[in-house]
C-alpha cells in the first residue's frame, strides 16, 4: 500500500531495531483489528474514539522513528539520540492525551499549558513522521498550512484567513475532532489497515502469484500479449495496493521486461505498466481505499461510491486494452512465447480457491451491509483458512506467516498514518481560517461562472496537488480544496468527487512529475520523460471521461437502465474509434484522413445524448461517421487481399 522507504535488507540495521519494528507494527494491526471486530467496546473500553485514534498514532510515531532514519535510504545501525528523544516524546504525549482526552476535551475552551505543549508536541512529532515516511512534497506542504493558519489574516484580498490565537489554532487542529483526529485518521487506522492486511495476506499466500499466472494464460495466446497481461494483471492487484507506483514496482518487475521482451519498444512497455498500475488506484471495489473515505466525505453507503465508479474505471481500461492491442496490430507485435504461458485449467485448477476471499468481500459488504474494516477483516480470515489449508501450486501459509503479516502491515501502513494525520490538520487549517471557503469562492470567481472553465481549472489544480503523492493522500486533499468549488456551481457531490479524485491520479502519469511513469521506466530503462508522454497518450480516455460524467449522470450509473446501456455502448464504440485514429491501425493500417475521421466520430459518440439538449444527434453522426470509416477500410482490406 505504502511507496515508503523501508531499510533494505543489505544496510546494517541493527536486530533489535528490525525486532522493535515488528512488534509494534503488529500492535498497530491488532489495532485496526480491534475496531473492525468492536473489542474495545465488548471489554468496557470504548471511550471516546479521539482517544483510540491518537492511541495509534503514538503507536506509527514510535515506528517512524524507530525504523525510517533521519535521512532516507541510509544505514540504520543504531536508533540516534534524537529519535530516542522523539520515541519518548510519541509515548509521553500520545499516552496523555488518550488517558485524559475526556477532561481535555471538557476543557478544550479554557486551553490549559499542558493541553497547548501537547498540542503543538503532537503536530511536531507528525511534520517530522511525514517527511521521513512520505518525502519533503507532503512535509512542505503541511508546513505551508500551519504557517497559513498562524499568519493567513496579513495575506490580503480574497485569501485572507481569520486571525486565530496560536493556543487556539495548535489544540484545533491536532486534538479537536475536526482537525488531526477527524475522518482521514479515522479511515487510515482502522478501514485501510484491514484492507492492506488482507492484501498482505493474499501475497504471502501466493493468492497474487495465481492472479498473475491466471493473467498470462488467458491473455497471453492474443497478439500483445504480454501488455494485455500487465493490463489484467496490474488492473486486480492495483485496486488492492493502494499506491501506482508500488503497483508499478511489484507487478512491474514481471510485465515490463516480458513486453520488451514482446516487441514493445522500453518507453512503451513503461508506459502501458504505468497507466494500468495508475487505473488499480480508480478500480472498485477498493479504489487504493479512496473509496471508503469518499463515502465517509459525501455521507452515503460505500456501495454508491462503488456503483458510480464502475462505468468510469471500464472505459479507462477498456481504452487502454484497446490502444495496447491495435499499437500490437500496427507494430506487428505478436503472442507471447508458448513456453511462457501456462495452461489455463492447470493454473485455475491451483488457485480458484483464491476467488473465495473476494467473494466473501463483496458478499460482506453488499449483502451483509458490514463495514469496510469488518468486511476486510471478515475477508482476510478466508484467505488464511485457504492459504493454511490449500495453499497455491504446494506453498501453503503457516500461523508464522500470518502473525510476519501483522507486522509487515504495520510498517507499510506508518506512512498512510502519518498522510492522514497530515489531512486531518489542513482540514483543521481550512475550518478554523475559512481557507476552505476562500478557496472555493476563488476559483468560482476566476471561471466567472462558466462551469467549463471551472472544470479544466479545477483539473489543473488537481494534477498539480497530486504530484508525487499516494492514492489516499491525493483523494484527502482534493476532497477539501477542489471538489467544495464544484458542487458550489451544481455540479452532483459523486461527480466532483470523483472528478477530483480521476486527476489527481492523472498527476501520476502526466509529466514533468509522473511519479509512476518514471518509475516504470526505471524498470523498464527507458527515458523517463518519454515515457510519461507516451503514458498520457495510452490513458488519454481518463482526460476526458471525468468531464462526460459532471455533464452526464447515467455514466455515473444514475437514471435509466436503457440510457445507461445505450450511453455505455456508444462510449466504448468511440473509444474503439478514437484509439484506432490515434494508432492509426482500423482494420488495417489507414491513412491520416481516415484517422481523422475516426477521432472525430469516436470522440462524437463519447458524448453523452443526455449532456445538452439535442446531443442524441452527435451519436447519430458519430454513428453514421464511424460506419463510413469501417465501410471505407473494409472494401480497401479486400482490395488489398484480391491484389
Amino acid at each position: 500500500m505504502s511507496n515508503s522507504e523501508e531499510p533494505k535488507a543489505d544496510q546494517p540495521t541493527a536486530p533489535y531495531i528490525k525486532t522493535m519494528g515488528a512488534y509494534l507494527g503488529a500492535l498497530l494491526t491488532f489495532g485496526a483489528i480491534a475496531e473492525a471486530v468492536d473489542l474495545y467496546q465488548l471489554v468496557g473500553l470504548a471511550g471516546f474514539i479521539e482517544q483510540r485514534l491518537v492511541g495509534m498514532l503514538g503507536i506509527a510515531l514510535v515506528i517512524t522513528f524507530a525504523v525510517f532514519p533521519a535521512v532516507r535510504k541510509t544505514p540504520r545501525p543504531n536508533i540516534p539520540w534524537y529519535d530516542l528523544i522523539a520515541i519518548a516524546a510519541s509515548v509521553i504525549v500520545c499516552a496523555y492525551v488518550t488517558w485524559d482526552y475526556e477532561n481535555i476535551f471538557e476543557n478544550i475552551y479554557a486551553r490549559p499549558l499542558n493541553v497547548v505543549v501537547s498540542a503543538v508536541v503532537i503536530v511536531t512529532l507528525v511534520a517530522e513522521g511525514l517527511r521521513r515516511t512520505s518525502g519533503n512534497i507532503l512535509f512542505i506542504f503541511m508546513i505551508f498550512f500551519i504557517l497559513f493558519g498562524l499568519f493567513g489574516h496579513f495575506v490580503p484580498g480574497h485569501f485572507e484567513g481569520r486571525n486565530v490565537a496560536i493556543d487556539r489554532m495548535f489544540i484545533y487542529i491536532a486534538l479537536d475532532p475536526n482537525g488531526l483526529v477527524g475522518v482521514p485518521m479515522v479511515v487510515s487506522t482502522t478501514i485501510v489497515i484491514a484492507f492492506i492486511y488482507f492484501g498482505h495476506l493474499l501475497d504471502k499466500s501466493k493468492g497474487s502469484q495465481f492472479f498473475t499466472d491466471i493473467s498470462v494464460s488467458l491473455m497471453g495466446r492474443y497478439r500483445g500479449g504480454s501488455s494485455k497481461i500487465a493490463v489484467t494483471a496490474s488492473s486486480l492487484f492495483g485496486s488492492i495496493s493502494g499506491s501506482a507506483v508500488s503497483n508499478v514496482v511489484s507487478t512491474g518487475v514481471i510485465t515490463i521486461p516480458m513486453m520488451k521482451k514482446g516487441g514493445y519498444p522500453k518507453h512503451v512497455a513503461g508506459a502501458i505498466e504505468a497507466v494500468a498500475s495508475t487505473g488499480g488506484q480508480l478500480m472498485p471495489p477498493i479504489m487504493g481505499a479512496a473509496a471508503f473515505v469518499m463515502a465517509e466525505f459525501l455521507q452515503i453507503p460505500y456501495s454508491s461510491v462503488v456503483i458510480a465508479a464502475v462505468i468510469p474505471a471500464v472505459l479507462y481500461y477498456v481504452a487502454l486494452f484497446i490502444s495496447a492491442d491495435l499499437y500490437a496490430a500496427r507494430h506487428g507485435i505478436s503472442r507471447v512465447d508458448e513456453d511462457q504461458i501456462p495452461e489455463r485449467w492447470p493454473v485455475f485448477k491451483a488457485g480458484w480457491i483464491y476467488i473465495i476471499p473476494f467473494a466473501v468481500l463483496i458478499s460482506a459488504l453488499f449483502n451483509f451491509n458490514l463495514r469496510p474494516d469488518t468486511s476486510a477483516l471478515v475477508s482476510a480470515i478466508s484467505v488464511v483458512i485457504v492459504g493454511v489449508i490449500f495453499g497455491y501450486r504446494g506453498a501453503r501459509m503457516n500461523l508464522w506467516s500470518v502473525l510476519k503479516c501483522m507486522s509487515s502491515t504495520g510498517i507499510a501502513v506508518t506512512q498512510i498514518v502519518m498522510i492522514g494525520a497530515m489531512a486531518g490538520i489542513v482540514i483543521g487549517v481550512l475550518n478554523i481560517t475559512g481557507l476552505g471557503f476562500a478557496l472555493t469562492q476563488a476559483l468560482i470567481a476566476l471561471a466567472a461562472g462558466n462551469l467549463g472553465l471551472l472544470l479544466i481549472m479545477a483539473a489543473i489544480v488537481s494534477i498539480i496537488l497530486g504530484m508525487g503523492m499516494p492514492t489516499l493522500g491525493v483523494y484527502l486533499l482534493l476532497a477539501t480544496l477542489v471538489a467544495p468549488s464544484l458542487i458550489e456551481v451544481g455540479v452532483q457531490p459523486m461527480a466532483a468527487h470523483l472528478f477530483a479524485l480521476y486527476f489527481g491520479m492523472l498527476s501520476m502519469i502526466t509529466p514533468p512529475v509522473a511519479i509512476a511513469a518514471f518509475a516504470a521506466a526505471t524498470v523498464a530503462e527507458s527515458e523517463p520523460m518519454k515515457t510519461g508522454f507516451a503514458a498520457v497518450t495510452f490513458g488519454w480516455s481518463a482526460y476526458l471521461v471525468p468531464f462526460l460524467f459532471v455533464l452526464a449522470p447515467e455514466l455515473l450509473f444514475e437514471g435509466e437502465p436503457l440510457l445507461i446501456g445505450t450511453t455505455l455502448a456508444t462510449a466504448v464504440l468511440g473509444i474503439w474509434l478514437v484509439c484506432a485514429g490515434f494508432n492509426g491501425y482500423l482494420l488495417h493500417v489507414v491513412q491520416p484522413f481516415t484517422r481523422v475521421i475516426a477521432v472525430a466520430a469516436g470522440l462524437a459518440l463519447l458524448l453523452p445524448s443526455s449532456s445538452f439538449a439535442g446531443a442524441y444527434w452527435t451519436d447519430i453522426i458519430g454513428l453514421a461517421a464511424g460506419l463510413m470509416a469501417i465501410s471505407y477500410e473494409y472494401i480497401q482490406s479486400k482490395k488489398t487481399l484480391m491484389v
